[in-house]
């Protein structure tokens, strides 16, 4: 094989690990509550959660409805949430930076509760 034609190759395996790598610079997964849930309000509920935050990224925070009700300092793991009321709620997990503002990584889960 000739150095020229290596070269090709590896430059699309170069940039094919770029692209994987800039993929992964920050996300969020709420692996509990599944999306569409019904929890029982009578029930400590939980949310389990990874976190990468990336370059940008210090910490997450946990939202019910807008309203930031929890701050994650582990990249996994879980947070108790209090007695939620029963009706529609949205739960968030955002990734913010050292001044707790979102960088706009979040991931969101909508759940009803009876």
């Amino acid at each position: 094989m000739r150095i020229s034609s290596i070269f090709p190759i590896l430059g699309a395996a170069l940039l094919a690990c770029a692209q994987i790598s800039f993929a992964e610079d920050a996300s969020v997964k709420i692996t509990a509550p599944a999306d569409g849930a019904t929890l029982d309000a009578m029930t400590k509920n939980q949310v389990v959660y990874e976190v990468i935050p990336g370059p940008k990224g210090d910490h997450s925070h946990l939202y019910v409805d807008e309203k930031e009700v929890g701050i994650l300092r582990q990249l996994k793991g879980s947070y108790a949430l209090a007695k939620l009321s029963p009706g529609q709620h949205d739960i968030c997990v955002k990734v913010v930076d050292k001044g707790h503002t979102p960088i706009g990584v979040e991931q969101c889960v909508k759940v009803t509760v009876n």
